[in-house]
């Protein structure tokens, strides 16, 4: 089985996002999403998370095109009222089918 370049687009954002961006990955054309609860420090220092929610971290593996949808969207939609960023790696995945 060869590995097949795909992109992973990671997502770090407020807690009260998930249902939202769950439901833009779908729509968007991605076919599946890991989440998990983060916590960490950037430029405006520790993130309060005891009322807040700690943050979540939601990673996709998709092709390439879907990554830009992706990333386009988050950058008009949420990044001008919402702490997120959102970055993208060049990854080698098996069974390729599960991603696009």
């Amino acid at each position: 089985m060869t590995p097949v370049p795909m992109t992973l687009v990671t997502i770090i954002a407020e807690h009260v996002l998930r249902e939202p961006l769950t439901a833009d990955l779908r729509r968007l054309g991605a076919r599946g999403y890991s989440i998990g609860e983060v916590e960490g420090e950037g430029t405006r220092g520790l993130h309060t998370q005891d009322w807040q929610g700690k943050n979540l971290r939601i990673e996709t593996v998709v092709p390439a095109d879907v990554a830009a949808a992706i990333l386009a969207h988050l950058a008009a939609r949420y990044f001008d009222d919402y702490a997120m960023i959102a970055y993208t790696s060049t990854v080698a995945v098996l069974r390729s089918g599960k991603f696009a």
